[in-house]
């Protein structure tokens, strides 16, 4: 939207590319300025030094623009869109390329890279099937029957200008395009829309600092009316048939005059005017709260039971039908919908359609195929993958799932998410406020149910109930001499004690923490907890779920470890523990700090050496012919492992690991340590 006049509704391709080209160099400054989770990412990223470049929003630009996101129109406006950012940067690539040089995996990839991008060209030039190099399957091109020239030439051009300039000096970065979700960014940039997904409702409530909500209309639905030529009194009717006037006067219904008639008095009515316009519903306006409790009691003869109630509907209470009820709804609080709104021609509802169905009235939503299709426009224009949810709705069928699938292989889509509507026991976005209702309904269904289902539907959850408790219940006993390892480390300078218990096969059967200069209570929570995570292992969790589970969690003490070879840092005994656990018996080594690799070169003094602090020391071996073991610092010939550490040693570094960043790159600073990385201190300045 940045990049759009809604105005003139043109597009502005000289800031797009320029935007594109400036965020392009951004990100490669940035690629080795990132703390990576492994080693292994880290040395892809330098070898490949890929980028993300994205987009958001671009579903309310097409609203904005007139165009129904489920059109030939939308699909190849957004793909020319994202043909320009994508070879723009490629280009930007080849330029940094041409000064510096290209990614270090470029020559052993060449041909296959510029094959890449010469079909990426094919796509914006919409070659024939044939042209293209090495698919089976062959990608959506840009259609300039459905989009307008000057984005269609402008694709053409950076297509051209990528591959020239890529053939000449190669590429700086191996990939530079990705849709992401945006879900948290695209709030604080203030989208409608996040990364390449339709809108979700027309109709959104947002949260106020100091409690409370209001309703807004998307800011889009306005500007989409004024394109297509409705007045602004038009605009008006159709924002309020949606959104709601958040008033009773001019309901059709319930009135101010029909509230004086049951007793209410201006100072009731003025509280639920007060309330309505930040309803969810026009009921949430009557209560004994909004209208206070003597009145509800003394003048409109409610009971305490009644109002104790959480279903008890005050506005049937004082003699309000159910359909009364629903139209001065649908005028306060809105159908949060389009359809049915007055002045709105039908040939303009697909302009407005959503994910799903918008409001309880709401009919109208955006196919499968319809997100599929979108995908499938600018996926020949993304280095990576899209990640966008296709949503479908609560009646879908596993065949639904299966066609939306296929159809995306045919599309040649790289990635694919589903949801169903409703599948979610805990769904964060909901497009209707009855719940209540549609939860009274199923249980109406239910109780329809005949005895003959009710008892075989009882005899099936009883058997599913007798499986689950049999395969729980079963206990594989650790034997009574077991093998196991005892781990002793430091964290925050507090001692802790790991000692494993495993079977004949080796896999980990119990655990055993000790902290010994903690307090009884904090002891015996964590003898209990080790208990209960025996009793988990012995009855067949797998390790994997307790391990993803508590690790990063957070509490003191927390900090630097010491005496552990693979694992430098910790949030909390939790966290290392289960750090632990996972690196012996699991092999993540995501979760070390120091590969296994470095953990056999580091011989930090030879093995023989006597522990000066050990008091009962061992005799003297007998004198042989051989000479005596030269010091480390001598003359005599380095491991590699030695020689690493002489030459960290004469660097400085004492071996800590820095608080902030976790690099091993402490030097003395003072009295105190610096990080030569970050450049953080242990605490002085």
């Amino acid at each position: 939207m940045k990049f759009y006049n809604v105005e003139s509704g043109e597009f502005d391709i000289e800031s797009f590319r320029y935007a594109s080209r400036l965020w392009t160099i951004v990100l490669e400054l940035s690629v080795l300025m990132a703390q990576f989770p492994s080693k292994r990412i880290a040395e892809l990223s330098y070898k490949f030094r890929t980028l993300g470049l994205g987009y958001a929003n671009i579903g309310s630009m097409l609203m904005v623009h007139g165009l129904p996101y489920n059109s030939k129109e939308a699909t190849n406006y957004a793909a020319a869109i994202t043909a320009i950012m994508h070879m723009t940067s490629y280009a930007t690539s080849a330029e940094i390329a041409g000064e510096l040089e290209p990614f270090p995996g470029y020559d052993r990839n060449k041909d296959h890279m510029l094959r890449v991008i010469r079909n990426h060209r094919r796509a914006a030039w919409n070659a024939k099937d044939e042209e293209y190099e090495g698919l089976t399957i062959t990608p959506e091109g840009i259609d300039p029957e459905y989009c307008p020239e000057e984005l269609v030439n402008a694709a053409r051009q950076d297509a051209d200008r990528a591959l020239e300039l890529g053939e000449k000096h190669g590429y700086r970065n191996a990939q530079v395009t990705v849709i992401a979700p945006t879900g948290t960014i695209g709030l604080v940039m203030d989208c409608d829309t996040t990364g390449i997904e339709p809108d979700f409702a027309l109709v959104k409530f947002k949260k106020l600092a100091g409690g409370g909500y209001f309703k807004i209309i998307n800011q889009s639905v306005p500007a989409a009316l004024r394109r297509l030529g409705y007045t602004e009194q038009q605009i008006n009717e159709i924002v309020n048939y949606a959104k709601g006037y958040g008033t009773l006067k001019g309901s059709p219904t319930i009135t101010h005059e029909h509230l004086r008639d049951k007793g209410f008095g201006e100072e009731q009515i003025d509280a639920v005017e007060k309330a309505l316009p930040s309803a969810f519903d026009i009921k949430f306006a009557f209560n004994q709260w909004t209208l206070g409790e003597q009145f509800c009691k003394e003048t409109l003869g409610i009971s305490d039971q009644q109002l104790a109630d959480p279903t008890f509907d005050l506005l049937e209470h004082i003699g309000f039908t159910t359909g009364e009820i629903e139209a001065a709804n649908d005028h306060v609080c809105g159908t949060m919908t389009v359809e049915g709104a007055p002045h709105l021609k039908e040939e303009h509802l697909p302009v407005f359609d959503c994910a799903n169905k918008c409001g309880r009235k709401g009919t109208r939503f955006i196919a499968s195929d319809g997100h599929i299709n979108m995908m499938a426009a600018a996926q020949p224009f993304i280095s990576g993958a899209i990640s966008k949810t296709i949503n479908l709705p609560s009646e879908a069928t596993v065949e639904d799932i299966k066609e939306a699938y296929v159809y995306s292989w045919k599309k040649m889509l790289k990635a694919n998410a589903l949801y169903r509507d409703g599948s979610k026991l805990s769904q964060p976005l909901n497009t209707t406020s009855g719940v209540a209702k549609v939860v009274n309904e199923e249980e109406a269904e239910e109780a329809e149910t005949s005895p003959e289902e009710t008892v075989a539907q009882d005899r099936v959850v009883e058997t599913a109930e007798r499986i689950i408790h049999k395969y729980v219940a079963e206990r594989k006993r650790l034997p009574n001499r077991r093998g196991g390892y005892t781990q002793k480390s430091k964290i925050g300078g507090q001692s802790v004690y790991l000692r494993t218990g495993e079977y004949e096969n080796g896999q980990i059967g119990e655990i055993f923490i000790d902290m010994h200069r903690e307090g009884a209570a904090f002891r015996s929570l964590l003898n209990c907890f080790a208990i209960s995570i025996s009793l988990g292992l012995q009855h067949g969790v797998p390790l994997e779920e307790f391990v993803d589970a508590f690790v990063f969690t957070k509490f003191e003490p927390s900090g630097q470890v010491h005496g552990n070879p693979q694992i430098k840092m910790s949030t909390s005994v939790i966290d290392y523990i289960f750090r632990e656990l996972a690196v012996t018996y699991l092999g993540r080594e995501d979760l070390a700090h120091v590969g296994p690799e470095e953990t056999l070169q580091r011989t930090l003094r030879p093995v023989d050496e006597p522990d000066p602090n050990d008091q009962q020391q061992l005799p003297a071996p007998k004198s042989t012919s051989e000479p005596a073991a030269a010091p480390v610092s001598g003359g005599s010939k380095e491991t590699g492992g030695s020689a690493q550490y002489q030459r960290a040693k004469k660097m400085g570094f004492t071996g800590d690991v820095c608080g902030d960043c976790g690099s091993m790159t402490m030097v003395r600073n003072g009295t105190c340590l610096k990080c030569t990385t970050c450049g953080s201190t242990s605490g002085c300045s």
